[in-house]
């Protein structure tokens, strides 16, 4: 299984792989390494990331963009439809409270939520991976916004399981950063934290993060956004400026035309990018509306001057996050830019001045947020072993609990989780209840999240509770909120108290009467009795509608797939008609059809086409491999006969050669094949003698045959007779010489020689006779 990170951007998604003991940033079919985030719908089938981009202007009421703004959003959001619906090219509508958008799919009106469509896109984020990495993809973490609440959350997850993935983690966005800087610094401190603050500005969301490092852990300390700063804002700027001063220069109105608006965003984004890297840069859009052309020149230093009032924005998300951290600016050890609007030379100015220290940007810019997702997910899979390194991410938005009061009590709610409280996180509340209760769970301040988002996050009920010797039971209700950043109530039972006796081993008091009596004491416990069921309600989509959208979205990938199929077999058809008529009325297959079947095939050929530029336009794939088949009955032999013939040469040249070399070295005197017997040596040169004999005999019919009738051999058959050439003469060749027989000679026994000045010295040998005494 792949290990995937997914970096879930505005404007286009980044998909990175643990592989190859590092992090890859994988290429879709187009070789790029960021996807368009577009989802298209056309007369046939769906176009999802790089195809849809290539029709946005075409087809742009059918293309929905701004999938991370729009996704778990209502259509009555306040955002949606004030901001939005500026950057949104398809037709919204409500369904069941939802926000939805109508197209027309396969000719027909067709309305999708926004967790459809975002499912969509996951579905080709998935076949991107899996073709890149030749694996299954399940598994998966995907980088989200941090601002995300609640139900855009849940959506997220929705959206990932109609797509068939497992998402091991919502990360936030700003933290797969931090731990993707983190993770690889070999110099973190083991006490006192080093600070760090990533500014993040990406194409629609600007986030600050205060992050500590400490070895194998890193703590995040406190998050600000703006949530509507982006490079889309600096671009929806000089579209305005544009557009302005066209319809005075050229009278036209570029606001009141889709398709002029998106050529105008394209090249208003273009000219941003030019002028972070020069001092000015030309606009040019061809036929931009009207048949017109328009051009125009903009300085950076006009550009700052029109974007004053964005880069104003810029300091009040670093000063809050310095303050919900209690630091100071002499705290922060270094400050990391990421995204792609920090290349913004009048931003990245503005946090350096902020800060008064220059900003590093260590990580890559675009990549670093999908880096540290695929890091993440390295970390939760069992199948990789990664560094240990400890995330402590926190809450964005406070979380309370509501619920109705009792006559015993005066309380009615509780803020459960305060905001920078660290996830995941567990609490546990005592309620004492004689019957079922709901718990209803919202946000603190409502304030803080989203406009247009409602507060409310989801109501839990407590059923089966009953009283417990006839007062109210002591209920406990584990409320959770997970490692996505999502609040569940895990589960909720009843405890009793119940009274027990403890030995106490004491040996200063001790019982008169009874001294030897042990010692001991009642102790009240709290004894858990059993789990009450829970029913929860969330903005999560029940079971019944994931696994039915599930089935839905199956069906759309094996009909677009049908459609691919289906236009490459119309294309194969065409590419073939056409290209074999060409050969056989004049190129290179002329010489290589019978005359008396010519006429006839390239009839056939004809009325293929026209059938297929006709009735043919809308047949099936079946249909299409069928009209081919017909026509490769007579085009199939003569393109046969055509690359024989120019094969056969090539095979007999190496033939010949092979002969040549084998009968050299089975004729050679050559020091190497002496120890050969001559009978081994002789069969090589009849074997070749028999193969020249039989190629040039193959060759002699083979030169009497027409070009259009069949072959008396094939290079095939050629290259067979060389193989068993070769397999036949290499053993022989290759034969080791014998090793040579050693005869061994006893060496002779040195005869000692006289030495004139040694004298001899006869031996006395001792033996076990005694001399005895015999009376």
């Amino acid at each position: 299984m792949s290990v995937v990170g997914i970096d879930f951007g505005n404007l286009q998604s980044v998909i990175a792989v643990a592989r190859n003991r590092g992090i890859d940033v994988i290429c879709n079919e187009v070789s790029n390494r960021f996807t368009p985030s577009l989802v298209s719908f056309g007369v046939k089938q769906r176009y999802l990331g790089e195809t849809a981009k290539t029709q946005e202007i075409s087809n742009f009421k059918n293309t929905v963009s701004s999938l991370k703004r729009i996704v778990g959003r209502t259509f009555a959001d306040k955002e949606v439809q004030e901001i939005e619906t500026q950057y949104l090219t398809a037709p919204l509508v409500d369904v069941n409270g939802q926000l939805a958008v109508k197209v027309n799919y396969q000719g027909q009106e067709t309305t999708f939520t926004t967790v459809q469509v975002f499912a969509m896109y996951l579905t080709k984020m998935k076949e991107i991976a899996s073709v890149e990495t030749k694996l299954p993809v399940s598994d998966c973490v995907i980088a989200i916004p941090a601002w995300f609440t609640d139900v855009q959350r849940r959506a997220v997850l929705d959206a990932s399981e109609i797509a068939g993935l497992n998402v091991l983690r919502l990360i936030n966005d700003s933290t797969a950063v931090a731990l993707g800087y983190g993770i690889t610094k070999t110099d973190l401190p083991e006490d006192k934290p080093r600070n760090v603050c990533f500014v993040d500005v990406g194409h629609s969301t600007y986030t600050v993060q205060v992050v500590s490092f400490i070895k194998g852990q890193l703590t995040v300390k406190s998050r600000a956004f703006d949530r509507h700063f982006g490079g889309r804002d600096f671009d929806r700027m000089l579209v305005d400026h544009f557009a302005a001063q066209f319809k005075t220069k050229y009278g036209i109105d570029v606001k009141s035309n889709g398709k002029a608006m998106i050529r105008l965003m394209a090249g208003c984004e273009k000219l941003k990018k030019v002028l972070s890297a020069n001092a000015e840069a030309p606009l040019n859009i061809e036929s931009i509306m009207e048949d017109r052309d328009v051009s125009s020149m903009m300085k950076r230093a006009e550009f700052e001057e029109l974007a004053k009032e964005l880069l104003s924005r810029t300091d009040a998300p670093l000063k809050k996050a310095l303050e919900d951290a209690n630091l100071t600016l002499e705290d922060i050890d270094s400050v990391e830019i990421v995204g792609g609007s920090t290349r913004i030379p009048a931003l990245k100015e503005r946090i350096q001045a902020f800060f008064g220290k220059d900003v590093s940007s260590t990580l890559n810019q675009d990549e670093a947020v999908a880096r540290g997702a695929a890091l993440q997910c390295a970390i939760l899979s069992p199948s990789f072993k990664v560094r240990d390194f400890t995330v402590q991410d926190i809450t964005n938005y406070p979380i309370k609990m509501i619920w109705q009061p009792t006559p015993e009590e005066d309380e009615t709610e509780l803020v459960v989780f305060n905001k920078n409280n660290s996830i995941p996180s567990t609490k546990v509340l005592t309620f004492y209840r004689s019957e079922p209760f709901d718990l209803e769970a919202q946000y603190a301040e409502p304030a803080e999240v989203p406009s247009g988002i409602n507060p409310w996050i989801g109501r839990f009920s407590i059923k089966k509770v009953e009283p417990v010797n006839g007062e109210p039971a002591c209920v406990k209700v584990k409320a959770r909120v997970n490692i996505h950043g999502v609040l569940t109530v895990e589960s909720a039972y009843v405890v009793e108290e119940v009274i027990k006796e403890e030995l106490i081993e004491e040996t200063a008091a001790v019982d008169a009467e009874n001294p030897d009596a042990p010692l001991t004491r009642k102790v009240k416990k709290l004894v858990k009795k059993g789990d009450l069921p829970v029913v929860s309600a969330t903005s999560a989509l029940d079971r019944a509608i994931i696994n039915t959208l599930r089935e839905k979205e199956m069906e759309m990938i094996a009909s677009d797939k049908l459609v691919v199929d289906t236009e490459m077999a119309q294309n194969a058809l065409e590419e073939y008609i056409y290209d074999t008529r060409s050969k056989v009325n004049g190129g290179a297959y002329k010489d290589y059809i019978n005359p008396a079947d010519k006429e006839k095939f390239v009839e056939d050929l004809n009325n293929a086409e026209n059938w297929l530029y006709d009735e043919g336009d809308e047949a099936t794939k079946s249909v299409y491999n069928s009209k081919l088949a017909e026509l490769q009955v007579v085009g199939t032999p003569v393109i046969q006969r055509y690359r024989e013939a120019e094969a056969r040469p090539n095979a007999a040249r190496e033939l010949r050669e092979t002969i040549n070399s084998l009968m050299a070295q089975a004729q050679s005197t050559e020091e190497k094949y002496a120890h050969i017997p001559e009978e081994e040596k002789n069969s090589i040169v009849e074997k070749c003698s028999k193969a020249q004999t039989w190629i040039e005999n193959k060759e002699e019919r083979q030169s009497m045959m027409k070009k259009f009738e069949v072959p008396v051999i094939t290079s095939a058959e050629i290259r067979k007779q060389r193989d068993d050439l070769i397999y036949f003469a290499t053993p022989i060749l290759n034969k080791p010489k014998p090793k040579p027989v050693v005869v061994e000679t006893p060496e002779p026994t040195p005869t000692p020689s006289p030495n004139p000045e040694s004298k001899t010295t006869p031996e006395t040998k001792e033996d076990d006779t005694k001399d005895m005494d015999i009376d």
